[in-house]
């Protein structure tokens, strides 16, 4: 039972990890990042291909136009032999109506690619909005994702900062300080208690000197009136 316990606490343990993981802001624009980075790509890559396809009908209809046009021509051209006696009328007759039916093809060919052409330039321009968006969202998501960054470390220094300032009690570094503080200013006093001991017992030597020089002047003065009198020399 224990055993069952310790794993499931260890599956806990890494389930918590993996959603805190996938909550991670970061990780998660990211990635975001990166799949519309593809898809920008896979819309690159589509516009391109409408696009083709859209300067390819343009270049099929302009082809179709001018083989219509050309068929035209010759249908003209044939009348006209038939009409200067260069040709049998009937012959030129059946072959400007073939040629007059080519015509006819093309033109209809032309037509198709021309709708082809404007149906592809419509999807092209859709498609080119579209990218634009993308482009402007990805450029939005950039910027959110430095402004996430600085926040990100702006605010683990700050957990950092608080969390060593709400240690700083708990650990009596606070208490050891003030005991310092205090200690320093008992060593500070008795330091100065000292120096006034000092001071005053250098007063007390100071007086006594003092008195005893006057003392020994006063004594040498009648020692030398009592000298004088002896040899007669006394005023």
């Amino acid at each position: 039972m224990n055993i069952l316990n310790r794993l499931f606490k260890i599956g806990q343990s890494e389930a918590h990890a993996a959603v805190n993981q996938l909550e991670d802001p970061i990780n998660l624009t990211e990635q975001g990042l990166r799949d519309l980075r593809q898809d920008l790509d896979k819309s690159l890559h589509g516009l391109a291909e409408v696009k083709a396809m859209a300067i390819r009908a343009r270049n099929e209809g302009e082809a179709y136009r001018a083989k219509a046009a050309d068929y035209e021509n010759k249908a003209v051209l044939l009348l006209q032999r038939a009409h200067r006696g260069e040709m049998a009328a009937a012959e030129a007759d059946r072959l400007a109506s073939e040629a007059l039916l080519k015509k006819a093809e093309n033109d209809a060919q032309a037509a198709r690619a021309a709708t082809d052409q404007e149906k592809f330039e419509r999807s092209a321009a859709q498609m080119d909005q579209s990218v634009g968006t993308l482009k402007a969202t990805i450029s939005q998501w950039e910027n959110e994702l430095k402004t996430l960054r600085a926040r990100v470390t702006v605010s683990k220094a700050t957990i950092t900062i608080n969390k060593q300032l709400a240690q700083l009690d708990s650990s009596g570094t606070v208490t050891l300080l003030e005991r310092m503080k205090e200690k320093i200013a008992v060593q500070e006093a008795l330091a100065e208690s000292y120096g006034e001991i000092a001071q005053e017992s250098k007063s007390i030597d100071a007086e006594i000197d003092k008195a005893l020089a006057t003392s020994g002047a006063g004594k040498a003065a009648a020692d030398l009136q009592a000298l004088k009198a002896k040899l007669g020399l006394a005023e």
